[in-house]
């Protein structure tokens, strides 16, 4: 009798839980589409003030950018869509091209930096057992979740003593040496089962040989991840160049746009698409192994 009694009980939870469901699922349905919508809306605006002519951009954010005390406002599409502003862009705005291939300089130089010495640092803090390295574990975490105005006196400091105020080497050199990809980097080849390394140890194959063989092609997820993250930073970064170089030509396209007015809004909204489209790409094409790197660094934590 007891048995049946649990069993109808059950039965009936279920029963219950499933007519719940439903109206849990529309909620959360509605729920991040609004999510959505609201994250996708700053996109919206730059893709679509990109073929606005500018008599609607001076109507919309005149009593913003003009120095006005009113709201802006904006429409769902243009009422007369024009390509003005992406000619301008490609052909009478040479600084733009100056401070894109300035950006992609930055962040090649810097993510190719970041693969020569932060995989080997973080496959020996994932992998080998050395003297502190507990500590040193801790202060690249320490490192990680300091903001950039804490550090940016020091590095300051010690690039005006090695002369490279005012260099593309003054951002390059200190991102070069993050600690946030060493740490992505860490949970990915962190998660690599020991017996896998036994194997090959057995099998006579070094140190070298696992970390090229095993450790690499395994740790793919945790490095392409790490990648895309520090692309994402780099591609974007205000405050390092901003501190570190003083000449307009060194500058990387992620200060072009603050120099945008309301006579240039056209321009700065074609600039914002241009400037998101390699993002998206990367983004689209290591979307997986984002997921996959992100997915292992929270399970084996």
């Amino acid at each position: 009798m007891l048995m049946k009694r649990t069993r109808r009980s059950r039965e009936k939870s279920e029963i219950h839980i499933q007519r719940k469901c439903p109206v849990w699922r529309v909620l959360c349905s509605v729920l991040l589409l609004l999510l959505a919508v609201l994250i996708g809306f700053p996109i919206w605006v730059a893709v679509t003030g990109v073929f606005m002519q500018q008599w609607e951009l001076t109507e919309y954010l005149g009593p913003v950018l003009a120095g006005g005390t009113g709201t802006a406002s904006w429409t769902l599409f243009p009422h007369a869509p024009t390509l003005q502003w992406v000619v301008e862009l490609l052909l009478d705005s040479p600084q733009f091209f100056v401070m894109f291939w300035n950006s992609m300089k930055l962040a090649v130089c810097i993510l190719l930096g970041q693969l020569l010495f932060g995989v080997p640092s973080a496959w020996t803090l994932a992998r080998f057992d050395f003297p502190c390295r507990k500590a040193v574990l801790l202060l690249y975490i320490v490192l990680m979740l300091m903001p950039f105005q804490v550090l940016m006196l020091p590095e300051y400091l010690v690039l005006n003593e090695w002369h490279l105020i005012d260099t593309h080497a003054a951002v390059i050199l200190p991102a070069i040496f993050s600690t946030f990809p060493v740490f992505i980097m860490y949970r990915g080849f962190h998660g690599i089962p020991e017996e896998i390394l036994d194997a090959a140890r057995i099998d006579g194959a070094g140190d070298w040989q696992i970390f090229w063989r095993i450790g690499i092609p395994l740790g793919t997820a945790g490095i392409v991840s790490a990648e895309l993250l520090s692309f994402l930073d780099v591609w974007n970064m205000i405050e390092q160049p901003m501190t570190f170089l003083k000449t307009k030509a060194l500058w990387p396209l992620s200060l072009f746009l603050p120099q945008i007015g309301l006579e240039d809004a056209g321009v700065g909204f074609a600039a914002a698409f241009a400037m998101l489209i390699p993002a998206l790409l990367l983004f689209l094409a290591g979307q997986e192994y984002l997921e996959q790197g992100i997915a292992a660094a929270a399970l084996k934590g």
